[in-house]
């Protein structure tokens, strides 16, 4: 449990500190979903499978949002020329 916190803390700290790149911050962010899932895989099962359901439902919210997070990194550097979040215009 505590190895669980301490790599959702590194993602958390990542995520703060990290912010030149949008791929390292896509990076804590898939950090951050594989420490949780870690979390709920350390749960013991007590005769009912909702912690198992719910990681699986998390695994695959994380793989989705790992894809999403590639397709709008690709179509960031294309139309922008790099992944600096530096050079984006937010206005």
């Amino acid at each position: 449990m505590l190895t669980m916190v301490l790599v959702f803390l590194i993602g958390l700290l990542g995520l703060g500190l990290m912010q030149v790149h949008l791929l390292s911050l896509l990076l804590c962010l898939e950090m951050m979903m594989v420490a949780l899932y870690l979390g709920l895989g350390s749960i013991p099962m007590v005769g009912y499978n909702y912690p198992l359901m719910f990681a699986l439902v998390l695994l695959t919210f994380s793989a989705c949002e790992a894809s999403s997070g590639l397709a709008l990194l690709v179509l960031i550097s294309r139309s922008h020329g790099g992944d600096l979040l530096k050079s984006f215009n937010l206005s």
